[in-house]
């Protein structure tokens, strides 16, 4: 176990770290974000001995120990099954999920290493897929040119022992912390939360890689961290474990990165993510769009260190630890991910904005080679148009999720509705959070909880028919999120069938630009700009669809304002920001545009949604004070 005990934290000296860790330093641009429970909980397996990192979900354990079997039985590892209620199950089915991926992985790559040069294989094609200025696919293309010899065979021995596997990173989503229960119905204890006992599998796990932390700041979580030694630096400034935070603008960014300071923590990567333009979870920001976000992120970036870094020393030497001067030269990376559809944007956030590296979700769910997806879902992602896409109130969160028309797991939510019984027997409960009608937290996507919901809905004399109407519709969108998104990846592996197993599926808008199947080396030649463009130039600008997401989100708030004065002041601040966000998108539309970046279809969407921003915002006023002046809509 790699949790330190209770009682005095031991000596930095005394930390059992290895003399020398191998660490995995990407030679690629992009990373590939975690989508849903499943659909990436295999992908460091299937392109990690390529040099791809990418980022698995560890909230569904009981998924995970599927696909854990599934691939011990392929892989003929010895298999011994983490029931559903033992003891630390939890934690101890996600460091054994981990722990299977790291070795296959490890398998993977020294199999590639092994490969012979020259020939049609894994090994060439792992040089192939590098960025054409990687260093190291320079040093492969110079022993391409080599005359045979002692010297093109000893390249050859130093390009295999450089081949380095992507990343087998892993999200939490820090809210999602339900703390578990005993026979009595009490809390089994402070420590056993999900949240803190999906860290307790990923620290104990033996990856060297990153946790990514998204969703929010969780304090306990973050003490709860700092009992694991993997997540500091030895005396030669090397850490097992590196933290990223998925942020959703600089205040959010510097306020988690200096708690995490507080305790010796270090941030290694800044995640921006565009609030409402990309896939899962929605979760805007108050009117700030992307390219204002990473403005104030580029002119404040040397922030994020200065007011860290002090943090971290002074921490260092309470505890008597070495601080190695080597820390001081490094800084946080910063990427971007969120609705990116071309190389050309993928330049614009690299070299405009400085971000270090790019994260591409959505066009990956179209990737066999990358991601696991059942046949009938990547059929509908490939056929789905921008009006089949959309934000819902499907999720039991309360947040805002993006969905596709026509999934299977919408057809299974309506035919219980049709069937008389509605909601879902909740067989895994991780989204639990609503005390409404009980005691003890209740999924709103449970059928306890809408028999309840719509028993009061139906017994109350102060709503018409059409309220009623509404409320019902309202009660019967809440979906199944926890079991319906692992379905489909248990479905492409065959643990499961289809006929019982709905496939619930949370695109980003992006997918409507990708419409058929494609491998690997398409999707990355074509994140790299080499080649012919997978997506229409017809294709609008992320920025441009950004914009009318916001605009339609201002429009949702505006008509759930009850009146109150703090509703009244977000909506306002929330036009502000995004008036502003009009102008600087505006003004990047002057720019030059990079090869393949639509550029030109920013202009016009900025004066399609202001006009229609600014109507909304006098509708709101007018509401607010009958035949008022519009207040800041001019």
């Amino acid at each position: 176990m790699l949790s330190w005990p209770a009682g005095p934290v031991p000596r930095h000296d005394q930390i059992p770290h290895e003399r020398t860790i191998r660490v995995t330093v990407s030679e690629h641009r992009f990373h590939i974000p975690v989508m849903g429970t499943g659909f990436s909980a295999d992908t460091p397996i299937r392109v990690a001995h390529f040099g791809i990192s990418s980022v698995i979900s560890i909230v569904d354990d009981l998924l995970l120990e599927k696909v854990r079997e599934h691939y011990h039985r392929l892989f003929e590892l010895p298999y011994t099954r983490i029931h559903r209620h033992e003891e630390h199950g939890r934690s101890r089915r996600i460091t054994a999920y981990l722990d299977t991926v790291q070795e296959i992985v490890r398998r993977k790559i020294e199999a590639v290493r092994q490969l012979p040069f020259g020939a049609e294989n894994d090994k060439a094609k792992y040089f192939d897929l590098l960025p054409d200025d990687s260093a190291l696919k320079m040093r492969f293309l110079k022993w391409t040119e080599m005359a045979p010899g002692p010297e093109k065979r000893r390249m050859e021995h130093e390009l295999s022992e450089a081949m380095l596997p992507g990343s087998i990173d892993v999200n939490i989503m820090t809210k999602l912390d339900r703390p578990h229960m005993g026979k009595d119905g009490l809390p089994l204890g402070e420590d056993l939360t999900d949240a803190k006992t999906a860290l307790r599998g990923y620290a104990e796990s033996t990856l060297r890689s990153c946790v990514v932390l998204s969703a929010g700041l969780n304090q306990a979580l973050f003490n709860y961290m700092s009992r694991f030694k993997d997540f500091y630096r030895n005396e030669l400034g090397e850490s097992r474990k590196k933290i990223i935070l998925k942020v959703s603008d600089f205040r959010s960014a510097i306020i988690q990165g200096k708690i995490l300071a507080k305790r010796g923590l270090e941030v290694h990567e800044y995640r921006i993510e565009s609030g409402l333009n990309c896939g899962g979870h929605a979760f805007a920001s108050n009117g700030f769009l992307l390219p204002s976000i990473l403005k104030e992120f580029k002119e404040k970036r040397h922030q994020l260190a200065d007011e860290c870094r002090p943090l971290v020393k002074k921490f260092y030497e309470t505890m008597g630890w070495t601080f190695n001067d080597q820390f001081a030269e490094e800084g946080s990376l910063v990427t971007v991910q969120g609705g990116i559809g071309t190389n050309g944007e993928a330049r614009r956030l690299t070299r405009d904005f400085g971000a270090d590296r790019t994260g591409w979700a959505t066009p990956f769910l179209l990737v066999p080679e990358a991601t696991a997806v059942d046949e009938n879902t990547r059929t509908l992602l490939c056929n789905a148009k921008e009006d089949d896409l959309y934000v819902s109130d499907a999720s039991p969160l309360g947040v805002q999720f993006n969905t596709v028309k026509g999934s299977g797991s919408l057809r299974w939510t309506q035919e219980q509705v049709d069937k008389g019984r509605p909601g879902s027997p909740c067989p895994k409960g991780f989204l639990v959070s609503n005390t409404e009608f009980t005691d003890a937290m209740i999924c709103t996507a449970s059928r306890e909880y809408q028999k309840a919901k719509l028993d009061e809905i139906d017994s109350n004399p102060f709503l018409d028919r059409a309220e009623k109407s509404e409320q019902r519709r309202k009660t019967h969108e809440k979906t199944c999120l926890c079991d319906h998104l692992g379905n489909s990846a248990l479905i492409a592996l065959g643990v499961r069938d289809e006929f019982d197993s709905p496939q619930a599926v949370c695109p980003g808008p992006n997918i409507a630009w990708f419409d058929r199947l494609y491998s690997l080396k398409e999707m990355v030649d074509h994140i790299y700009g080499r080649g012919k463009s997978l997506v229409s130039p017809e294709r609008p600008h992320m920025f441009a669809k950004e914009i009318e997401m916001y605009v339609d989100y201002f429009g949702r708030l505006a008509k759930k304002c009850t009146g109150r004065q703090h509703e009244i002041r977000q909506l306002r601040e929330f036009h502000a920001n995004l008036e502003n966000g009009l102008d600087l998108c505006l003004e990047i539309a002057e720019r030059r545009p990079y090869i393949d970046e639509n550029l030109a279809s920013i202009p016009p969407v900025v004066k399609k949604q202001r006009t229609r921003l600014r109507e909304l915002l006098r509708d709101f006023e007018a509401a607010l004070v009958p035949g008022a002046v519009e207040s800041g809509a001019a």
